[in-house]
């Protein structure tokens, strides 16, 4: 007889005091949160006790319920309740956008549609991606829970719609660091401080995630019916994160082009990275790729811009994209596009696309 392993019971890390955020928003409203308590296998006991946690189905469960029941998404941090369907019909407005940058940046405009108390944005600074929350009215008791969970939301529809790991660089709280500071690490892929920042001046407190720019052009991996199925249940406060991180390719395509003759392998190519050879190659393969296809990618990009633009000798093409030599450019290419370099830029001249 064979035995299914014995599986982990759930782990219980969120706070209770995120339930009672959700309990401020029934009194708010003069409703009894019986039914959502007993939805999420919680009793009325367990959700006056401050030190104590439950698990992120049980989180999801009494959102999911409360936000139905009260017909509010925003869960009282508002002044004024967000309807339900309000955050999908946010993220359909955005399903269209060619890059996540573009998403995001219509996802905060839209946001601004439907509340007055706070004003998102999606800022560029030195390479880096700024989503920045200022808060513009005073949210009172809710002010944590409301913080957190619009930028968690946030944060997990960007990492949903190119269905990848987004890693955090920096993730600042413009409030004081709360008694169950430790589960904030488990909601956000970054290192997470707390208080006012010393570079925001405005009177305005202002909460941000920091990321690196690149992942603002990835393309959207999401359609209408991945749509219709996220929306089945309420984004999470605390899930796993996404294993890949897409922008992973990016990264090493840059890393090969702006670097061809010190990149022949994975171990001059991985401290690039700030990865191992071994990591590089696993994460590469979960991508359904390698770095030989990469590479090869790169080289040829490169290799057909020169030979099209410039009118350098094809050794010069040959090690501009990163061959050790023109006989092995010259075998390479022809294995790409079933001529030669020299034969491909004449085929170019004489159909008076000239290079430069």
């Amino acid at each position: 007889m064979r035995l299914n392993p014995v599986k982990s019971p759930p782990v219980a890390a969120t706070p209770m005091a995120f339930v009672q955020a959700i309990l401020r928003a029934y009194a708010a409203q003069k409703k009894s949160p019986a039914k959502a308590l007993e939805f999420a296998q919680i009793t009325p006991s367990q959700a006056k006790k401050i030190n104590t946690h439950i698990t992120a189905l049980q989180m999801e469960r009494i959102s999911s319920f409360a936000m139905h029941e009260l017909n509010d998404e925003a869960l009282g941090c508002l002044s004024r309740q967000l309807p339900w369907g309000t955050y999908g019909m946010l993220v359909r407005a955005s399903l269209t956008s060619p890059t996540l940058g573009v998403a995001l940046k219509r996802w905060c405009r839209h946001h601004g549609l439907v509340t007055d108390d706070i004003e998102l944005s999606v800022e560029e600074m030195d390479g880096k991606a700024h989503i920045r929350l200022r808060e513009l009215n005073d949210m009172g008791a809710q002010r944590e829970f409301g913080v957190l969970s619009i930028l968690r939301n946030l944060y997990g529809v960007a990492c949903w719609l190119i269905d990848s790991r987004v890693t955090l660089e920096q993730v600042h709280f413009a409030f004081e660091a709360p008694a169950h500071q430790a589960v904030y690490p488990l909601m956000f892929q970054g290192p997470v401080q707390f208080g006012p920042a010393s570079e925001h001046t405005e009177a305005r407190a202002v909460s941000e995630l920091v990321m690196n720019a690149s992942y603002l052009e990835l393309p959207l991996r999401r359609d209408e019916a991945a749509l219709q199925r996220m929306l089945d249940t309420a984004l999470t406060l605390t899930v796993l994160q996404y294993r890949k991180d897409r922008l992973l390719l990016t990264q090493v395509k840059q890393a090969l082009a702006m670097h061809p003759q010190d990149t022949h392998s994975a171990e001059d190519l991985a401290p690039l990275l700030n990865l191992s050879p071994r990591s590089l190659h696993r994460q590469l393969k979960e991508e359904g790729t390698s770095l030989q296809v990469l590479k090869d990618e790169v080289r040829r990009e490169r290799a057909i811009e020169l030979l099209q633009r410039t009118r350098k000798p094809v050794k010069q093409v040959a090690e501009s994209a990163g061959f050790q030599n023109e006989k092995s450019f010259i075998r390479a290419f022809k294995q790409w596009t079933g001529q030669t370099p020299a034969a491909f830029r004449d085929a170019r001249q004489s159909s008076g696309k000239a290079p430069m």
